[in-house]
C-alpha cells in the first residue's frame, strides 16, 4: 500500500497515524467540509494496533458521553456497510452475563441508563441467554442483559473504509512516511504553536497537527514537549478452529457477542469459530518501565508480541467455565498485541498546551467501538474550537504534572488494566501511587481517623470515622443507622459520620480541608481585561471583591465554574475544582492568545500583558462554616468580621493566630463562614489553631461527603456534573451570574443572547426530592415525567444526587423540559429497575433567602 506520490508542501491539518483513529478523524474532517487535510502513516494503514484489535462494538457504557459516541460509531459503521467500501459490520447484538448478585445489580443499573438514550437494552432470563448463545454453560449465571445495537466489525476493513471516505472528501493520504519532527513557533503571548511537520520524505507547513499515533502517540507528542500519559499493554485473545456448524448446526444469524466480566472474558464469532479474550489480573506492560517512558521500536509495524501462554492461562481457564467447548476445541492462533492504555481507562483527546497540537490516543482496547465518535468529536474540536459533547473526562488536560512521572503513570495504568472488568461503584478510589499529593494537615487527618479518598492525585478527607459514634447517636431517633442507610450503591461507601459532620456545619461549625482546590494566579496590567473577556460575570471590580462566575464556550456552554478574587489592581486569584486546574489554566491561556491576536492588549503591538500561573501547591485552603463561625474565628484575628466591615463575597488580608492569611467570605455549604488561605508552610499550624479555637464551640472536622450533602440542599451546582460544556447558565439556573450588558462583552455572550431572543432555554435544571428517603441516586439514572405535557417521557437523567440530612430527603438534580421543571411536577427515577416517585421542589430546599449565609453580626 505504499504511495509513491510526493508530499504537498503545506496542509492546514496534518493527521499523524493511519490506524482507525486517524482514519476516523480524517473522515470526519472531510465530512465537515475541511478539504486541506493530509493523513500520514509511518508504514501501511492499520499496521499499528488496529490490525490486531478484536473488533467488538459495545454501544452502552457507564458514561453518557461515551455511550453517545459509541452510538454514533455503530450508526456510522452500518452506513458504511451499505456503501462501496463495507467495513465488515456485523450487527449481532450483545449479551452481558451476571455471574454474581453484584453484577446483576450493575446490569439493572445499565438497563436503566439505556432508557435515557433510547437503546434497547433489556434484562433477560438465563434461559433466554442460553438460547441466544447455546454454547454457554449457565451454571452460576444469575442474570443477563441483551442489547441488539451491539456488534462487531473487521478493524482493518473499517480503517480502509474510513480512509476511502476521507479520500473521497479530498483528504490526501501518504503511507510509508515517517514523521521525524514537529516544529513550533512562539506566539506573541509566549505560547508555542505548531508550524511544520518534518518527515523522511519532506516537510509540510501546517496549522494543526492531530496525533493519532496509537501506541506511538506519546513518542510523537514528545517531539513538541507534550506528555501523553499512556502505556502500551500486551492484550491477548485466541481464535479457535471451526466448531459452530459442527456443534450447533447451520445458523442464519451470527452468534451475539458475549461478555462475562465476573470471569474476565469475552467472545465473538470469527467465521465458523470463536474469538475469545479477556483482562487478566497480572497484566504485562510493554516498553514502559518505572524509570523510562514507552519507546516502541521503530520497526514494530504490522507485528505482534510473542505468545504468552502462561499469562493467558487464567483467561483460558475462566473461559472453560462459561463455554465448555473451549476445553477441547483447537486453537488456530493466539494474538498478543500491544494496546495503548491510559491511567484511568478513558481516551486521551483534545488540544494540548502547544497550540494546534491535538491528541486522539489512548484507546484502551475499546477504541474500535469509540472510533466513529472520536472522529466526530475531534473534527468539531479542530474546526470549531470545542466539541459539542462533554468530554471533560477524556480531555488530555485532566492529567496533571504527576503523570510526567513514568513510575506514577505505569502504576496507575497497570491497575486500570487489571481492574478493567471490575464494577465501577461510585466513589471507587484507585490504590496505586498513593499517597502522592497531601495537605500540610494530612498527618492530623490520618491521626484523627480520616477516611481518605483521592482526586487528581490529592488525598482528601471523605469523612472522619471518629465522628461515626456521634452520627449513630443522631440517627438513633430515626430508627438507627440501618433504617437510614441509603439502599443499593449509594450505601456502599458510607458512614454515619457524614450525618454528624453535616449536622455540625448546620448547628455549630465545621472545618474542612480544601487545600486540593486548584488555584490560578492572574497578574499584570491586562489581568482584568483578560478575566472580563472570559467571565460571564463582572470581575473588574474593587480590590477585595469576589465574583462567582462561569467561563463559556462560543455555544454558551459552561467550560468552567469559578470564583475570582481581586487581590490588587493588577492581580487576581481564580479558584476552581481539584481536578480542573490544568483544564481551566489551558482555557484561560487560549483566550489570552485570542486577545493578543486581536491586538487588544496594552503591551507592544497590542500584546496582552498578563501572567497566568498554577499556584495550587503554594497555598492551603481551609473552609470554616457554620452559624458559630464568627465565634470561632473572631478571637483569632484583628480583622472585624461584621457584615459592615466584611460583607459576603469579599476578601481581606489579615492574620489568624500567628499565621498571615487571606480570608475570603464565600461558602459552598450554605452557611456563614470563610475560606482561609495561607502559604503552605503555615498550613499545619493554621489547621491546629482553628481546631483548638473551635473545640469549645462544638466545631467538628468534616469531609467532602458532608460538603456534597450540604451543597445539594442549598442548590449549589458542580462542574462536570450539573454544569458542563453542553449546558448554559440560563439552563442551569445561573442567569444571576451573567452580566450580558457589561462593557466589552464576553465569550459566549452572543450565543446566550440568541437563545434568549428565541424564547429562552427549552430545558432547566430541576431539584427533585424522592418519596423514599433511602432511595438515593448516584448519577445518570433516567428521569421520567409523570404528569403535564411531557407525561410518560424519559425526559432527563440525574446529574448529581445524595441525601440531605437537614431536610431529611433524597435529593437529585436533572435537566427537564422547561414546562416540567416547575414546582410540584411529579417525576420518577429508575433506580436499578425500580421506578421511584419524586416531586420537583419549590426552589432551594435549605435557606432559600440565604439569610444564614449573610448572617448579621
Amino acid at each position: 500500500m505504499s504511495d509513491p506520490a510526493g508530499l504537498p508542501s503545506s496542509a492546514r491539518v496534518v493527521v499523524i497515524g493511519g490506524g482507525v483513529g486517524g482514519a476516523s478523524v480524517a473522515y470526519h474532517l472531510a465530512q465537515a467540509g475541511e478539504r486541506d487535510v493530509l493523513l500520514l502513516e509511518r508504514a501501511d494503514l492499520t499496521s499499528g494496533s488496529t490490525f490486531h484489535s478484536a473488533g467488538l462494538v459495545g454501544v452502552l457504557r457507564a458514561d453518557p458521553t461515551l455511550t453517545r459516541m459509541n452510538m454514533h460509531s455503530a450508526a456510522l459503521y452500518a452506513r458504511l456497510q451499505a456503501g462501496d467500501h463495507p467495513p465488515g459490520w456485523v450487527p449481532s447484538g450483545g449479551l452481558k452475563l451476571a455471574s454474581s448478585p453484584e453484577r446483576l445489580e450493575e446490569i439493572r443499573r445499565q438497563v436503566s441508563w439505556a432508557k435515557t438514550y433510547g437503546l434497547g437494552l433489556e434484562e433477560i432470563s438465563v434461559a433466554e441467554a442460553v438460547d441466544l448463545f447455546p454454547l454457554m454453560d449457565p451454571t452460576g449465571v444469575v442474570g443477563a442483559a441483551w442489547l441488539p445495537e451491539d456488534g462487531w466489525v473487521d478493524p482493518s476493513s473499517l480503517c480502509l473504509s474510513l480512509v476511502a471516505g476521507a479520500r473521497a472528501g479530498g483528504v490526501e493520504v501518504r503511507t510509508r512516511t515517517r514523521v521525524t519532527g514537529i516544529d513550533t513557533v512562539t506566539l506573541p503571548g509566549g505560547r508555542r504553536r505548531v508550524s511544520r511537520v518534518r518527515t523522511d520524505r519532506g516537510d509540510v507547513e501546517c496549522e494543526v497537527v492531530v496525533d493519532c499515533g496509537g501506541m506511538f502517540a506519546a513518542q510523537i507528542a514528545r517531539m513538541v514537549g507534550v506528555r501523553v500519559p499512556l502505556v502500551p499493554m500486551a492484550h491477548q485473545y485466541i481464535v479457535t478452529e471451526p466448531l459452530l456448524t459442527e456443534r450447533l448446526g447451520p445458523r442464519e444469524k451470527p452468534l451475539p457477542t458475549l461478555r462475562d466480566p465476573d470471569w474476565l472474558v469475552y467472545w465473538r464469532q470469527e467465521v465458523d469459530g470463536l474469538l475469545m479474550g479477556g483482562y487478566e489480573r497480572d497484566p504485562a506492560p510493554w516498553t514502559a518501565s518505572a524509570t523510562s517512558f514507552d519507546d516502541v521500536p521503530a520497526d514494530f509495524n504490522g507485528r505482534l508480541l510473542p505468545e504468552d501462554w502462561d499469562r493467558f492461562e487464567q483467561i483460558a481457564e475462566n473461559s472453560r467455565v462459561r463455554v465448555p467447548a473451549m476445553d477441547d476445541v483447537g486453537v488456530r492462533k493466539l494474538i498478543n498485541g500491544p494496546e495503548a492504555f491510559t491511567p484511568d481507562n478513558e481516551f486521551c483527546l483534545g488540544e494540548s498546551e502547544v497550540g494546534g497540537f491535538f491528541v486522539a490516543a489512548g484507546f484502551c482496547a475499546h477504541g474500535i467501538a469509540g472510533a466513529g465518535g472520536i472522529g466526530q468529536v475531534m473534527a468539531e474540536w479542530v474546526l470549531e474550537g470545542s466539541p459539542s459533547l462533554d468530554v471533560w473526562h477524556m480531555d488530555i488536560r485532566r492529567f496533571g504534572p504527576a503523570y510526567d512521572s513514568p513510575s506514577y503513570t505505569l502504576a496507575r495504568t497497570v491497575e486500570t488494566y487489571a481492574t478493567y472488568y471490575d464494577i465501577a461503584y461510585p466513589h471507587r478510589d484507585r490504590t496505586a501511587g498513593r499517597p502522592l499529593r497531601t495537605s500540610p494537615a494530612f498527618e492530623w487527618h490520618t491521626a484523627h481517623g480520616a477516611h481518605l479518598g483521592e482526586k487528581a492525585g490529592w488525598e482528601r478527607v471523605d469523612w472522619y470515622e471518629a465522628n461515626a459514634a456521634a452520627g449513630e447517636a443522631l440517627l438513633a431517633a430515626a430508627g438507627g443507622v440501618d433504617a437510614v442507610r441509603p439502599r443499593t450503591w449509594a450505601g456502599r461507601s458510607w458512614s454515619p459520620a457524614i450525618a454528624a459532620e453535616h449536622h455540625g456545619a448546620r448547628t455549630a461549625a465545621a472545618l474542612f480541608d480544601e487545600t486540593s482546590f486548584a488555584k490560578l494566579s492572574v497578574t499584570g496590567p491586562d489581568a482584568a481585561r483578560l478575566l472580563e473577556r472570559v467571565s460571564a460575570g463582572r470581575v473588574d471590580r474593587a480590590v477585595g471583591s469576589v465574583t462567582y462566575t462561569q467561563w463559556l464556550n462560543h455555544r454558551g456552554g459552561i467550560e468552567a465554574d469559578v470564583t475570582v478574587t481581586r487581590t490588587a489592581d493588577d492581580a487576581f486569584v481564580v479558584v476552581t475544582g481539584t481536578a480542573f486546574g490544568l483544564h481551566d489554566l489551558s482555557w484561560l491561556r487560549r483566550r489570552a492568545d485570542d486577545l493578543t491576536a486581536e491586538g487588544a492588549g496594552t503591551g507592544r503591538d497590542g500584546r496582552l500583558d498578563a501572567r497566568i500561573e498554577d499556584v495550587t501547591g503554594q497555598y492551603v485552603c481551609y473552609g470554616l462554616w457554620g452559624p458559630k463561625a464568627r465565634e470561632v474565628l473572631g478571637p483569632l484575628t484583628p480583622q472585624s468580621l461584621s457584615n459592615k466591615d466584611f460583607p459576603f463575597l469579599s476578601a481581606r488580608t489579615t492574620t489568624v493566630g500567628d499565621v498571615p492569611v487571606r480570608l475570603v467570605r464565600v461558602t459552598f455549604v450554605g452557611e456563614l463562614g470563610w475560606e482561609v488561605y495561607a502559604s503552605s508552610e503555615y498550613g499545619a499550624a493554621l489547621w491546629r489553631t482553628l481546631w483548638e479555637a473551635g473545640r469549645p464551640h462544638g466545631l467538628v472536622a468534616a469531609g467532602y461527603r458532608a460538603i456534597d450533602s450540604l451543597r445539594l440542599e442549598k442548590g449549589y451546582r458542580v462542574w462536570a456534573g450539573d454544569l458542563t460544556p453542553e449546558t448554559t447558565p440560563d439552563e442551569a439556573g445561573l442567569s444571576f451570574a451573567v452580566k450580558l450588558d457589561k462593557p466589552g462583552g464576553f465569550v459566549g455572550a452572543d450565543a446566550l443572547r440568541a437563545a434568549r431572543a428565541a424564547g429562552g432555554p427549552a430545558r432547566a435544571l430541576a431539584c427533585v426530592t424522592l418519596d423514599d428517603p433511602r432511595a438515593v441516586a448516584v448519577g445518570s439514572e433516567p428521569v421520567r415525567v409523570v404528569d403535564g405535557p411531557h407525561a410518560g417521557e424519559v425526559a432527563g437523567r440525574v446529574t448529581s444526587a445524595g441525601y440531605g440530612w437537614t431536610v431529611g430527603a433524597s435529593i437529585l438534580y436533572s435537566y427537564l423540559p422547561a414546562a416540567a421543571a416547575v414546582p410540584g411536577t411529579r417525576v420518577e427515577v429508575d433506580l436499578f429497575g425500580e421506578w421511584v416517585g419524586g416531586t420537583v421542589a419549590d426552589g432551594v430546599l435549605h435557606d432559600p433567602t440565604s439569610s444564614r449565609v449573610r448572617a448579621d453580626g
